[in-house]
């Protein structure tokens, strides 16, 4: 069992006495890395409150990618969209190619109510949620326990007005992390303080690209599970770098390479059982990809990096940003499905995706990677500089790499 320190114990008697005894619906727990957030969170909801993890106290999370960080750690799982949000079937009128199809759509509401038995929702990563969802999941009237690190970035939609007030910080580093450089690093970037440059420990490493050769960034572009930059630019500029490295030469997507998606698209699941969309910042791989060129339309099944199962569907995409920088479809744009007669019996919308062997901090929030290479460009974002780079930092569960 969690051994508690003084830090989590208060919180833990924090948290346990509003869900007990307190009028409040929303408990706000913030804590930055490395303080065991989650740890505690399910210690607590499981020890202290003996509530059951899915059935009568439910985890959720912005995404699904944050979603299998919590089931990877033996706490069950799954979006905010899927607790509140119900899908109804509508039908529809939609023109593709001068023609008028009548079609099917998926569209999603908030449910008129949740499972009777749920007692609790704990909505951990908060700092990426928006005031308007917070409010859906107030609307149900169950206790809400909101958790996230508040030195993150904020939302890139909306504002998250929750975390501004906590009712508890954690601020004590765990035993197991307190001589983690990572976390060390992570300090003095969240605490606005100069990051040295040196090796610490073979865990993580502060480098100055002039002094790096061209090989060399090549070595450490290919050597990391993940790139995260500030511009996009930069981003376009490394990702074909390393598609070239690895051999990849055509405009378009090839078979195994690496994207991620750009676009909510609500009514396409990833899985066979239907519990993660197709949403934006999913990560995942390309696997048999053809083309319709002429259309600029390309498609896909697509394997989502925290799942071992591919996408049941081929996803259709829109492929103009690989070819001219741009989508040639408007937002929300549909593809025609024929029949063997050539007559259009459907439509589904395009999806949309970028290489993903580089992504932006804000595209990475929510997710964790075994290990990271971070082009420090926190110059870029101001105001939100030092958030900018404790989030980069903090993507890294084991080993780090900061070049600037």
């Amino acid at each position: 069992m969690l051994e508690l320190n003084a830090d989590q114990k208060t919180a833990d008697k924090k948290i346990t006495d509003w869900f007990l005894r307190g009028t409040k619906q929303v408990f706000v727990l913030t804590g930055y890395a490395g303080t065991g957030k989650t740890s505690l969170l399910k210690y607590t909801v499981t020890q202290s409150l003996r509530l059951v993890g899915g059935e009568s106290a439910i985890f959720v999370t912005p995404t699904g990618k944050a979603a299998t960080v919590l089931i990877k750690s033996g706490v069950p799982a799954c979006t905010v969209h899927r607790l509140i949000y119900q899908a109804q079937t509508v039908e529809q009128e939609v023109t593709v190619n001068g023609k008028i199809i009548k079609t099917e759509k998926l569209v999603f509401r908030r449910r008129e109510s949740i499972d009777k038995a749920i007692k609790l929702i704990v909505l951990d990563e908060a700092s990426m949620v928006s005031d308007e969802m917070l409010e859906d999941i107030l609307h149900f009237g169950v206790k809400v326990l909101l958790c996230g690190d508040g030195a993150q970035l904020p939302p890139v939609e909306g504002f998250n007005s929750f975390l501004v007030s906590p009712d508890h910080t954690l601020t004590d580093i765990v035993r197991q992390q307190q001589d983690n450089p990572i976390i060390a690093l992570s300090r003095l970037a969240r605490e606005k303080k100069f990051l040295p440059y040196g090796n610490f420990g073979g865990v993580a490493s502060v480098i100055s690209g002039r002094r790096l050769s061209d090989a060399q960034k090549e070595r450490l572009m290919t050597g990391a599970e993940q790139i995260i930059c500030g511009l996009n630019s930069t981003r376009t500029r490394i990702n074909n770098q390393v598609r070239a490295i690895r051999g990849f030469y055509n405009l378009f997507p090839q078979h195994g390479e690496k994207l991620i998606c750009t676009y909510n698209n609500w009514e396409q699941y990833i899985d066979s059982e239907m519990r993660f969309n197709l949403v934006n910042g999913i990560i995942g791989t390309a696997v048999n990809p053809f083309y319709d060129k002429a259309a600029n339309i390309g498609f896909t099944q697509f394997k989502p990096d925290f799942s071992d199962e591919l996408c049941p569907d081929a996803l259709p995409f829109d492929t103009g940003i690989f070819e001219y920088g741009q989508y040639r479809y408007k937002h929300g744009d549909y593809f025609a499905k024929l029949d063997e007669n050539g007559e259009a019996v459907g439509a589904f919308t395009l999806n949309r995706f970028e290489y993903g062997y580089c992504i932006s901090c804000h595209k990475a929030q929510g997710s964790e990677f075994s290990s990271v290479l971070v082009f420090d460009e926190s110059f870029a974002f101001r105001e939100d500089a030092s958030r900018w780079l404790y989030t980069a930092i903090t993507r890294a569960r084991e080993k780090l790499i900061i070049i600037r």
